[in-house]
């Protein structure tokens, strides 16, 4: 590593609460306490990590393909190991596009490339992780484009 890599900083501020510092200087609160639920907790920042970085990928090529997209979401669920480490062994995204004809073709491809191609986060946990991706399209006749 190199002074040149991103580097995160997380303080621990007390009472199982954390505030970490993003490379590019972004505060996010943490907290391990579950009955508190104060904050996300580092395995639910994972899930939101890869859900968003898809969803990045995937809206762009929708946008650069012209689909007629008037709203878009990703949902992620992760399971996880009963015995520790308690990582995840699996996780399910599943995207719901709306929009006016958008083409199955198109979505699925544009999921495809994410996965295969340019979600880094994909990327990073596929090797321990199974990505199972599926996605459903609702026709939105009456909607103006997002």
């Amino acid at each position: 590593m190199t002074s040149e890599d991103p580097k995160a900083t997380i303080h621990y501020a007390g009472d199982e609460l954390f505030v970490a510092i993003t490379p590019s200087g972004h505060a996010q609160t943490l907290d391990t306490r579950h009955e508190r639920s104060a904050a996300a907790t580092p395995m639910e920042l994972l899930l939101l990590a890869l859900g968003s970085c898809t969803a990045v990928d995937v809206i762009s090529i929708l946008r650069k393909k012209r689909e007629r997209v008037t709203d878009y979401r990703v949902e992620v669920r992760g399971e996880r190991r009963a015995e520790h480490p308690r990582k995840y062994t699996r996780f399910d995204v599943r995207h719901i596009v709306s929009g006016r004809g958008v083409s199955e073709k198109a979505v699925a491809q544009a999921i495809e490339l994410s996965e295969t191609k340019y979600c880094s986060v994909a990327a990073t946990l596929s090797p321990g992780a199974e990505i199972v991706s599926s996605f459903e399209i609702v026709e939105d006749a009456g909607a103006t484009d997002a």
